[in-house]
């Protein structure tokens, strides 16, 4: 079983929070914002980025919902030194 962080979580860690939001207070990007701030926003295009999505969009399941679904990926990739130094 996996026991560490997921690839995504690891570059994510790049990702210096304190310029982040010193950017968007500089902007006004959360400005009349409801529920999506920008740093949920960043991290839906970063993996949208990543995993070369066409769309955002959610398909339609066919059946109405009454909860919010959350869609999460778990797959897992082992990398090694000898192979990537």
């Amino acid at each position: 079983m996996h026991a560490g962080q997921i690839i995504f979580s690891q570059i994510m860690d790049f990702v210096r929070l304190y310029e982040f939001r010193k950017c968007v207070q500089r902007y006004s990007g959360n400005y009349k914002m409801r529920s999506f701030s920008c740093w949920s926003q960043f991290l839906c295009m970063a993996f949208a980025q990543l995993t070369y999505r066409e769309s955002l969009r959610v398909d339609e399941f066919g059946i109405e919902l009454d909860q919010t679904v959350y869609a999460l990926d778990s797959s897992t990739i082992d990398l090694c030194l000898s192979l990537f130094p």
